[in-house]
């Protein structure tokens, strides 16, 4: 079998394991949200959820990196997909049994993010390490096709089994899909790391070694400020969106599932022009694009007066996704050294965790008190003047400069693709 071979096989295996696992994931968490906005219709509820969602991956992740850099990431890929398996199963058992109280739901969803903290930046590292470096942006650009058109299936298969059997039933099929994620995922072969097989500083060295190499590393410490600003200006007000479709323009379950089938159309297709007619473009360009559209957009979702135009800028907001998250995960990828790479995204899963729960711990109960669409006005204008001013400072013009200069260089030291 020729390396050529070899390399898309492992990549082939790991994308459909990911698939499965993540498809399942989908459903579970569209069900969630779904259930507690039509059960509670408060702003404050939506913000808990947010809170159970990403803030124990926040305080996870920076442990669950220094763990991908001193493990083997696809064991500690496969024991963590195999704990939140079980720990669904168990919530999913109670939730059948009549415990279906809003609380037994948060901690269902905290429990997944638990174990997402571990899995995250281990899932993320692994991929330089089984991709060549030349096709880092086309794989990624796949993952994220790959992504997209399961976020474009999850809501429709999440709104039946929802609508017929109940939120438990979403937590056992979610079950079933990670088991055949983990099945597939041995199959993959990963090298190990040289560092993985050396000596250990301690556990505290490690954490305190990440610290450092982020604060002296001008492109990663931009790159995450962007990322913070993003989450927390742009993604946190989106949570409500479903908010603003219940009290605006009705109840019923398919305009929430097409609310979420625009986005994900907008993904996909994002996806598909990240994997081919963008995958050799400019990644800071692309970034710098994504993060003024998402200002724009988010305006422009408050600014919508008919439903079918509040989906056609969340169509929008998708489109964008793409072009912000896989020329920004490849930089991570090509800019840090792979010994580094779990705890640099640990970072990166702390920011998005830490960022969205703050942002809807403000934008959840100001949407009891004021409309979504004045936050979601406010919320877009904010990140569009707070981006402005981070690229003209010299931090972010030196960082700019330097990404756009290793791109040049990769461009010029790269292979043909036979």
């Amino acid at each position: 079998m020729t390396t050529t071979t070899r390399w898309r096989r492992n990549v082939a295996w790991f994308l459909t394991g990911q698939t499965v696992s993540l498809f399942g994931s989908m459903i579970a968490q569209y069900a969630v949200m779904w259930w507690v906005t039509l059960q509670t219709r408060s702003g404050l509820a939506v913000a808990l959820y947010a809170v159970a969602a990403f803030l124990p991956q926040g305080v996870v992740s920076i442990f669950g990196g220094v763990l991908a850099d001193r493990m083997n990431r696809r064991v500690l890929v496969m024991v963590a997909d195999g704990a939140i398996a079980l720990a669904t199963l168990v919530l999913g058992l109670l939730m059948a049994n009549g415990v279906t109280d809003l609380w037994i739901v948060l901690l269902a969803v905290a429990v997944r993010s638990l174990g997402a903290g571990v899995q995250t930046p281990a899932v993320q590292a692994m991929i330089p390490q089984i991709v060549p470096g030349e096709h880092l942006m086309r794989v990624n650009g796949i993952f994220q096709t790959i992504h997209s058109a399961m976020a474009l299936l999850a809501p429709a298969v999440a709104a039946a089994i929802f609508a017929s059997f109940g939120l438990a039933s979403v937590f056992f099929l979610d079950v079933v899909t990670a088991v055949i994620g983990i099945g597939l995922l041995a199959l993959v072969a990963v090298p190990r790391l040289e560092r993985a097989a050396e000596a250990r500083v301690s556990y505290r060295q490690d954490l305190v070694d990440g610290m450092r190499y982020v604060r002296t590393q001008p492109i990663v410490r931009w790159l995450l400020i962007v990322y913070a600003v993003i989450f927390l200006l742009t993604v946190a007000p989106s949570f409500v969106t479903p908010l603003m479709v219940a009290r605006s323009f009705g109840t019923e379950e398919w305009m929430l599932a097409a609310l979420e089938i625009a986005f994900s159309l907008g993904m996909l297709l994002g996806g598909v022009l990240m994997s081919t007619v963008l995958a050799n473009r400019s990644r800071i360009g692309l970034i710098l694009v994504a993060v003024y559209g998402f200002g724009l957009a988010t305006v422009a979702l408050g600014l919508s007066g008919n439903l079918w135009v509040f989906y056609g800028f969340m169509f929008v907001f998708g489109l964008l996704v793409p072009p912000f998250s896989t020329p920004f995960t490849t930089l991570i990828q090509e800019t840090v050294e792979p010994a580094m790479h779990g705890r640099v995204f640990s970072y990166l899963g702390i920011v998005m965790a830490l960022a969205t729960p703050v942002g809807m711990a403000v934008f959840g109960p100001l949407a009891d008190v004021v409309s979504v669409q004045v936050l979601l006005i406010a919320a877009g204008l904010a990140a569009i003047a707070v981006i402005a001013i981070a690229t003209r400072l010299p931090s972010g013009r030196a960082t700019i400069a330097a990404a756009r200069a290793t791109h040049a260089s990769q461009a010029e030291a790269a292979p043909v693709d036979a």
